[in-house]
């Protein structure tokens, strides 16, 4: 029997089953609807692991996408690179408990989602806009990863997703909580060859792959982790975490190189204590370290036939970073103060080899990012000052300072200097106003700033074209403008948002010269909306909508900002009564016809997917069993293809239909 037909099977019996199970009291959705009414602003999102567990997505920014004015980049199977707003690369913040991590690859094969799986978290915030004055950059938002924490007792997780091209998910967490000490181990395991699009062809068949290579996995990931915390009296608390992670064999086939590995390390420590005094609420200390080894070369690719090594063309690069903050909050006349200090180190290096640089000196190495330091030194205080009963103004301030040294010499370093300082002052105000209890109004301004990062300061690749940074670029600011409502009962919910982005200095890629790939500092706006809304119905029915726009303009050419992603729309419909549920969505987006003709960028048809999926609860037990892209369209999305200069020019179409199962047993 084929795997399809075993999952159908499987399927077919979730749905089957369900309807005999008892209805709970209270179906979970109804929780997260009053949750999302309640504690978030227009500016926020947030994505559940109920949300994810119910999903066949591989990685945070596969489940990311069903949020609004979220895109990803794909690059393959897996490693997807979120798009916010717009805003992508650097210009968002990725963390998971604060803790910066920055993937080594210069193509973003690793992108710092990449870093963490989906069993350490217990859920992602999104902050849309550089509204949040606790990390540097971010001037267009941030992605937060909260971790999982042990819970009183023993309690043990067991998840395993089975599903089209052999995905296979397995993870199993185990933890114990006492009043004095928690502990809390886990193991994540990942594998899945390459998916097949719509026409039946695997993604690898539209690159320039060696036949021998076309049906191998598409990745294998190992990942490892442990928690340990020690609760000190009533208000001390010391947590210490360790993950590592393995990846191998990883394919990406839009870029002209594949990942023979990536080895992660990440490593933190806080000590955090909260009603110290009838002032002071909460202080904090927080100080990591992690570290991305990651080697990629085209072995697996006909580009290196007839070479005399095993491959034509080799990166060996590494990043590591570390820092460490203090913040507290303290209770100030009627609101409350939030301030803090952080500091980091970011160490960026990269050594490509190639056979033909010189015909005299083949697989000469090449400092292509050069062994880049990069130091940041942050303070920041805001102020949450509630005016009145229904109206609170927040207030935000935040001042860094910078030093970037390249350790090693490669063209630019040589010939423009090896060094550059930077000092950057941003700020926000937020206005939240409730004219009646469930309507909300929000108003918020905010200037943000980023430095531009070791790749695009010092990179530089001969070839054809040329890779090349530019020493000389000055930090991106982001004057932002956001204007949102809110509409909030017991049983349904609506947010809509404008927001407008003026960006000065923006780190544009684009066409330097006939020869040069590169960046430049340019003008430019982004600008769109959100809509979004989340209705409980009678019989247990709940529907569920979504739409994002955002719009790029590049000031200085008077052409379309590039890699942009279109309008996208989201209409879902669901029954649960708590036990056991059906739901059929519907996904949509706009033809992208708003392209740079500096980078020939191409437009995109548009495109539509329904996807279907059940599931149930019983006891300790769940099942969830779903069919995406049930119609098997082929299709490709309008940042399915990369434009730097490892970029082999291949769109790289979204997988045919998907079908899964998972099973969940929760302790």
């Amino acid at each position: 029997m084929s795997s399809h037909r075993i999952l159908l099977t499987l399927a077919v019996s979730a749905l089957l089953l369900a309807p005999r199970l008892a209805p709970a009291a209270e179906p979970l959705l109804l929780e997260e609807i009053n949750i999302r009414g309640d504690q978030q602003s227009s500016i926020e999102e947030s994505l559940t692991m109920r949300e994810v567990r119910e999903s066949p997505a591989r990685d945070i920014g596969e489940a990311l996408q069903q949020l609004g004015g979220i895109n990803t980049v794909r690059k393959g199977a897996i490693a997807n690179d979120i798009v916010l707003r717009g805003f992508q690369r650097d210009n968002i913040n990725v963390t998971i408990d604060d803790v910066r991590i920055h993937g080594a690859c210069p193509a973003r094969m690793d992108p710092p989602a990449f870093h963490f799986d989906f069993a350490e978290v217990e859920s992602v915030e999104v902050i849309k806009g550089p509204y949040d004055i606790t990390s540097p950059g971010g001037i267009g938002g941030s992605v937060k990863a909260i971790s999982k924490r042990p819970g009183p007792g023993f309690g043990s997780d067991l998840n395993l997703t089975y599903g089209s091209f052999d995905m296979t998910n397995l993870a199993a967490t185990a933890a114990y909580g006492s009043d004095d000490y928690d502990v809390l181990a886990g193991y994540a395991y990942k594998y899945s060859l390459s998916p097949r699009s719509g026409d039946g062809k695997r993604q690898t068949e539209v690159a320039n792959y060696r036949p021998e290579a076309i049906d191998s996995r598409a990745y294998e990931m190992n990942t490892g982790w442990l928690k340990l915390g020690v609760n000190s009296g009533a208000h001390l608390r010391s947590e210490l975490g360790y993950t590592y992670q393995d990846a191998d064999h990883v394919l990406y086939p839009y870029l002209k190189m594949d990942a023979d590995y990536d080895r992660t390390h990440r490593l933190n420590w806080n000590l955090k204590g909260h009603d110290l005094s009838g002032r002071v609420k909460e202080v904090e200390f927080k100080t990591y370290w992690d570290k991305v080894n990651h080697i990629m070369d085209d072995r697996l690719r006909t580009s290196s036939l007839t070479k005399p090594k095993y491959y034509m063309m080799q990166t060996d690069a590494k990043t590591e970073t570390a820092g460490a903050s203090l913040g507290a909050k303290i209770a100030a006349g009627p609101g409350m103060v939030k301030t803090g200090i952080d500091l980091y180190r970011r160490n960026w290096d990269a050594v490509n080899e190639r056979a033909m640089y010189t015909m005299a000196t083949p697989y000469t190495p090449v400092n292509m990012i050069p062994d880049v330091d990069i130091i940041n030194l942050g303070l920041y205080a805001g102020y949450d000052w509630p005016l009145a009963s229904n109206l609170t103004l927040k207030s935000g301030l935040r001042g860094d300072v910078a030093s970037v040294k390249a350790g090693t010499a490669n063209v630019l370093t040589s010939s423009r200097g090896d060094d550059r300082d930077f000092s950057a002052l941003g700020g926000n105000l937020q206005l939240q106003w409730k004219p009646s209890d469930p309507l909300e109004i929000f108003v918020g301004i905010a200037r943000g700033v980023r430095t531009p990062d070791p790749e695009e300061l010092y990179i530089h690749l001969p070839g054809s074209p040329t890779w090349s940074g530019d020493p000389d670029l000055d930090p991106t600011v982001n004057h932002q403008l956001d204007l949102g409502v809110k509409y909030a009962t017991g049983r349904w919910f609506a947010s809509a948002s404008l927001f407008y982005s003026r960006l000065t200095n923006y780190i544009n890629f684009t066409q330097l010269s006939p020869t040069t790939k590169g960046y430049e500092n340019v003008d430019a706006t982004i600008y769109g909306s959100e809509l979004s809304g989340q209705v409980a119905l009678p019989a247990d029915l709940f529907l569920r909508a979504a739409y994002s726009c955002s719009w790029g303009d590049n000031r200085d050419s008077n052409e379309p900002l590039s890699e942009m992603p279109p309008r996208k729309g989201l209409l879902a419909l669901r029954y649960d009564n708590g036990t056991w549920f059906v739901e059929a969505a519907e996904n949509l987006a706009a033809r992208q016809d708003r392209v740079d003709p500096a980078l020939l960028e191409e437009e995109t048809p548009a495109w539509a997917t329904t996807d279907l999926k059940t599931g149930a609860t019983l006891g300790q037990w769940s099942l969830y069993a779903g069919i995406n892209n049930f119609f098997d369209r082929q299709y490709t999305t309008h940042l399915s293809y990369q434009r730097d200069p490892f970029a082999l020019g291949s769109k790289v179409p979204e997988p045919g239909r998907n079908l899964y199962v998972t099973l969940n047993w929760n302790y």
